[in-house]
């Protein structure tokens, strides 16, 4: 019967383990930060757009005063 763990004799059967760990790490960071950044931009375009609607109800508004 094969045993539930299996710890190698050899340590050198973990180095591909822990170059695949590395490496799937290392991606998982960087796909973090593109969706970091991509959010702050999405943020920033978005204030301006909450700005431009704002604006533009403010001056409709003293529109609709000016005209009683």
């Amino acid at each position: 019967m094969m045993p539930f763990l299996y710890f190698p004799e050899d340590k050198t059967e973990y180095i591909p383990a822990l170059i695949m760990l590395l490496i799937f790490m290392l991606l998982a960071f960087i796909v973090y930060k593109l969706v970091k950044k991509y959010s702050r931009n999405e943020e920033k375009k978005m204030k301006e757009f909450e700005e431009k609607v704002l604006e533009r109800l403010e001056h409709e508004e003293q529109e609709r005063n000016n005209k009683n």
